[in-house]
């Protein structure tokens, strides 16, 4: 008996490591499979609608019957107009800004080079949540110097990334991928490339995946029921990149065409693995772990990135870029250590989330086992 409890204990304890593993190499093959498409002519803008689209039509369902209680408890909301506010911005900051600049990015650079940008996001959102006063900073503690000289790092290795190329680091695989890969698939790959570009576009991405972090944290405060502002996120989003699409793409209604091909799969593989389970997944495990714990693993998703978008792709890598991300990934540890140690803290009244207010009377009686991030 005994060692059957030590089996479930086991697994207890490896299902949030379980759940990162697939949260990473989901984000690894949404990086290739969007590189893909857009290299065959993926509009970014249609992409983000149907995305979107796809993950209302497919999660509202679940949204309905499992918080269906939902619709006796909003007689009961005082701040209706500023829960809306928020969706809206949410739907803005994510599905419109985000996404798109984070696509249209990885138009101008390469699978491997996209992601790991986007590693930036947790030291971008430390800055803002200093900022905003969510998050805890005492200039003159260890743990706190950690988190501000990591983020100091985390943004110089990007420039490094960016400015620094250096010669070719040859691999194995990348030899065999360039000798098979024909010279109109290597033009298409590399007739945008534009790293200066390419950054500043990932960087502003960055900002805005920052941001929608910091409103959802505070959203969920009164608004914790998960599934259903999920769904509220993506509708509100996709009826945005509608408006704007139809602006910007006027005249050329060829952008919204389906075909069975490989853009059809990337919309509908983000639409339900990206726009919905990833959402839960991480949600579920920032309950248990705290958003540090998830953040931690990001790296991660970069490596995989790079060794299959190698093979996939063909892209080179280069020791500036090598460099770089050893920089980032230094600088984002320290801030990971740093938030370590104020979760440990003994004057630390802060934990890595906020907390929901339970006891406030505008989310007494919601269930407070979903909750999506």
């Amino acid at each position: 008996m005994k060692r059957n409890e030590r089996v479930v204990k086991w697994l207890n304890d490896a299902k949030p490591y379980l759940g990162v593993a697939f949260l990473q190499l989901s984000n690894a093959g949404s990086a290739i499979i969007s590189k893909v498409a857009l290299n065959q002519g993926m509009n970014p803008f249609t992409f983000t609608v149907y995305r979107n689209v796809i993950a209302v039509v497919f999660f509202s369902p679940f949204a309905i019957y499992f918080e269906r209680y939902l619709c006796r408890k909003l007689s009961s909301l005082t701040a209706l107009a500023s829960i809306f506010f928020k969706i809206m911005l949410l739907a803005l900051l994510e599905p419109v800004l985000n996404l798109n600049l984070y696509y249209i990015g990885m138009r101008y650079s390469t699978a491997t080079f996209a992601v790991t940008m986007i590693n930036l996001v947790p030291a971008v959102t430390f800055l803002l949540a200093w900022i905003f006063r969510l998050e805890n900073v005492k200039i003159k503690t260890l743990h706190s110097q950690a988190k501000i000289i990591g983020t100091t790092s985390a943004i110089g290795g990007a420039m490094i990334m960016t400015l620094v190329k250096g010669p070719t680091i040859v691999l194995p695989w990348t030899k065999h991928s360039n000798d098979i890969v024909s010279h109109s698939t290597q033009h298409v790959v590399n007739q945008h490339n534009d790293p200066i570009k390419a950054a500043l576009l990932l960087t502003a991405s960055c900002c805005c995946g920052a941001s929608f972090a910091i409103v959802q944290a505070i959203t969920r405060k009164s608004y914790p029921v998960g599934l259903s502002l999920t769904t509220l996120i993506c509708m509100v989003g996709a009826l945005q990149v509608s408006i704007l699409t139809l602006i910007l793409e006027r005249g050329n209604a060829s952008v919204w065409s389906l075909h069975w091909d490989i853009t059809l799969l990337t919309y509908v593989y983000h639409g339900l693995v990206r726009s919905g389970v990833v959402y839960y997944i991480s949600g579920i495990i920032m309950k248990v772990k705290g958003p540090v714990f998830v953040t931690a693993f990001n790296p991660i998703g970069m490596v995989i990135v790079a060794i299959i978008g190698s093979f996939v792709l063909s892209e080179k890598l280069y020791l500036g870029r090598v460099l770089g991300a050893v920089v980032i990934f230094v600088g984002l540890y320290l801030v990971i250590w740093g938030k370590s140690k104020d979760q440990t803290s003994p004057n630390n009244d802060q934990n890595d989330a906020l907390p929901i207010d339970h006891k406030h009377p505008q989310v007494q009686g919601l269930n407070k086992d979903i909750i999506v991030v």
